[in-house]
């Protein structure tokens, strides 16, 4: 069972819920004011919106939930974390990665496909191989990766960059678009992939993630 946060404001939700199913896995909902046993459940996914409306900073509040306690706990035992979009600002705030998103460098919400290069490998993406190029959509004002340049340097060399951008949306450091924590269980990247699995969405190269 895969389990799928819900916070008020959290828009991709059922969209992930499909992509779950579509690859064979069983999915649940889990509410924000939850905490759960972490042993329902072999993996976790944050899905994108709108947590809380993003005020303050987007995922600030969400990463204060009831139910962060349990995701934290589930992180913490070695169990895959993912998080997508707004999700990825959720683990960000909570401190389950590394770094930071703010808003775009041109102020700007983008809506428009990316390239993506697969730096290197996890859990989420095991069916990609490393420098696979892949194309899907992103939607985001606050996507802009941050990160001091020390720790820049870290997560470098502990391979804890995940994907890069081929082209540049947002101005993030480095290209980020997505990392992983340092025992490479907890990720996060800003572009969709459950809204590339079809011919018919624009592109099936989401369905090598999960």
């Amino acid at each position: 069972m895969i389990g799928v946060i819900r916070f008020p404001g959290t828009n991709c939700d059922q969209d992930v819920f499909n992509w779950i199913e579509y690859k064979n896995h069983k999915a649940q909902f889990i509410w924000h004011l939850d905490q759960f046993d972490i042993h329902q459940f072999k993996a976790l996914v944050l899905p994108g919106g709108f947590s809380y409306g993003d005020y303050l900073r987007s995922g600030a509040l969400a990463a204060r939930s009831p139910v962060m306690n349990s995701v934290k706990e589930f992180a913490q035992s070695g169990k895959p974390v993912l998080g997508i979009c707004n999700g990825f600002q959720i683990l960000c705030e909570a401190g389950l990665l590394p770094g930071a998103l703010v808003q775009n460098e041109n102020r700007r919400f983008i809506d428009d496909w990316t390239p993506l290069k697969l730096e290197n490998k996890s859990w989420w993406s095991s069916d990609l191989k490393v420098d696979s190029k892949i194309n899907i959509p992103i939607a985001h004002g606050d996507g802009r990766y941050y990160i001091s340049s020390e720790e820049l340097q870290k997560i470098t060399d502990n391979q804890q960059i995940w994907l890069r951008y081929e082209k540049n949306p947002n101005g993030s450091v480095a290209d980020i678009a997505g990392v992983m924590n340092e025992q490479k269980n907890v990720a996060g990247l800003m572009p969709h992939p459950e809204r590339a699995l079809f011919d018919w969405m624009g592109s099936k190269d989401g369905w090598g993630f999960l």
